[in-house]
């Protein structure tokens, strides 16, 4: 009977890293989301109140990396369960980066309100922040579910944020090219952009950490990763050799 409840705790102890992950991930989504719409509508107090919200992140890694260390200690997990309690480790702490990024956007609001740009470009952050808050959710799904068989659209939809951030990056320099009156707010929009693409680098991790909690291997290294912002050159220019 001893046993069958130390089975039981064990088993809870796993569900709480889970259940604090989800929480962790939920709460990263809501902070780029308000992010964004604090700096596309120019609003301060909104942008404040996402620079507050990381410490609930913060909190949340450091109750996560607590709990792992006890469990790790008392319970002597192998195989299966160790992959599973290092993995929320490492997602925990992918998920915090997330956070920052989402705070470092908020962080540029008020900067970028002094120097207000076309409208264009702030459709392009938002379909650049759309498209890795997708991939971040879908990625947080198969978390919950362990479907690794889903994981494959992951690096597809990476390769789609690089390529809309390079664009985006063109865009802004022609921007500040034009008018150096645009140079101080563009080069705040290129760093809102870079950590937007960044949070799709955090949901690559995130299914890199899955897969190899599930199936005990590491995913196979397709591809590089990144943008290719440098490869692009001013107009006149010759690109190096």
């Amino acid at each position: 009977m001893q046993s069958v409840h130390i089975v039981s705790a064990y088993d809870e102890e796993l569900k709480f890293l889970s259940k604090r992950i989800a929480a962790m991930g939920g709460h990263a989504e809501r902070m780029v989301e308000q992010a964004i719409a604090a700096l596309v509508n120019a609003d301060p107090g909104l942008a404040q109140k996402v620079i507050q919200d990381d410490l609930v992140l913060d909190e949340g890694q450091r109750e996560i990396d607590d709990k792992a260390i006890i469990i790790i200690a008392r319970r002597q997990p192998m195989a299966t369960d160790l992959r599973e309690i290092v993995g929320a480790i490492r997602i925990s702490a992918d998920i915090e980066r997330v956070g920052d990024l989402g705070k470092n956007v908020a962080k540029r609001v008020a900067a970028v309100i002094d120097g207000r740009q076309p409208n264009s470009l702030f459709r392009g952050l938002e379909a650049l922040a759309n498209l890795a808050l997708t991939q971040l959710k879908e990625v947080l799904d198969v978390y919950a579910s362990r479907s690794v068989e889903k994981i494959g659209f992951v690096r597809d939809r990476d390769d789609q944020i690089d390529a809309m951030y390079t664009s985006l990056f063109r865009e802004l320099l022609t921007y500040m090219m034009e008018d150096p009156r645009n140079i101080t707010p563009c080069t705040h929009l290129l760093f809102c952009a870079k950590n937007i693409e960044r949070i799709g680098d955090h949901a690559t991790n995130i299914a890199e950490t899955i897969y190899y909690i599930v199936t005990g291997d590491q995913m196979p290294a397709d591809r590089p990763k990144g943008d290719k912002t440098d490869q692009v050159v001013s107009p006149g220019t010759v690109p190096a050799k």
